[in-house]
């Protein structure tokens, strides 16, 4: 065998052996990554299912079309509250939209336009 096949060779195990080295280094999340993701999913979960039922419930009910909130609320765990602020105000329209959407209920629990509760659950 000559010099340049064992270099080859040699070159070839130090691949193979750091490969081995990495695929049996890495370790499982613990249980408090495993938490704060799953926490971070359930917040993402019901942040869009409320962005995509409030606004349809708030054209519904004003006949007005609402984008993006003016303000958010929200524990990051078991609800979000989304607020419109009206454009249209003096010209038929609504001067603030509340929406509350909490995950036990798996949607919209509240819906509040210009102090008339809309919905109530």
């Amino acid at each position: 065998m000559s010099e340049t096949s064992k270099v080859i060779f040699a070159i070839f195990g130090v691949i193979i052996a750091g490969f081995i080295m990495v695929g049996l280094s890495k370790e499982e999340p613990s249980n408090a990554q495993k938490e704060i993701a799953a926490n971070f999913n359930n917040y993402v979960a019901i942040q869009k299912m409320a962005g995509d039922k409030c606004p349809i419930l708030v054209k519904e009910a004003t006949n007005e079309q609402v984008y993006f909130p003016s303000e958010t609320k929200t524990d990051r765990e078991s609800f979000i509250t989304l607020i419109w602020i009206g454009e249209n105000a003096n010209n038929g329209g609504f001067k603030k939209a509340s929406c509350t959407l909490k995950a036990s209920l798996g949607g919209v629990s509240d819906l509040v336009i210009d102090d008339k509760v809309i919905i109530k659950k």
